[in-house]
């Protein structure tokens, strides 16, 4: 259903470092840059099944600003992986927030694993993953 999604940076240099560490812990390669037709950086993080992860300077040249509700969720293979990709995320200039990295127990899914982190510019993140 999904073809990207995308947040803003203030420092992209800074999103690159912290983003091509973090999303080595779930398989992906470095960020690819791309200039937009506006002269823009964007990283651009594929993971191989047509789903990108956009990182960007905002377009409208104003700071970069986090979305009131917004979270974007990294799928992870295993109650492990949410961890790493939560402690690396920490180690990498993160901030982590919410509960703790763990299993989350839910009316309608079950008990699932989750993990909340902020990148450097305040984006909410999560690493989630659902027991088979």
């Amino acid at each position: 259903m999904l073809f990207h999604t995308m947040v803003g940076s203030n420092d992209i240099e800074r999103s690159k470092r912290f983003y091509d560490t973090v999303l080595s812990t779930l398989g992906a390669g470095e960020g690819t840059r791309n200039i937009a037709d506006s002269g823009h950086t964007r990283l651009i993080y594929n993971n191989g099944n047509g789903t990108n992860f956009i990182v960007s300077q905002p377009i409208n040249n104003e700071p970069a600003s986090v979305a009131n509700g917004s979270t974007v969720a990294f799928s992870c293979d295993s109650p492990e992986q949410v961890k790493q990709l939560h402690d690396t995320a920490v180690a990498a200039g993160g901030t982590s927030i919410e509960a703790p990295p763990g299993p989350r127990e839910t009316a309608s899914m079950g008990t699932i694993e989750l993990a909340y982190f902020r990148d450097p510019d305040g984006n909410k993140l999560c690493g989630i993953h659902f027991p088979a």
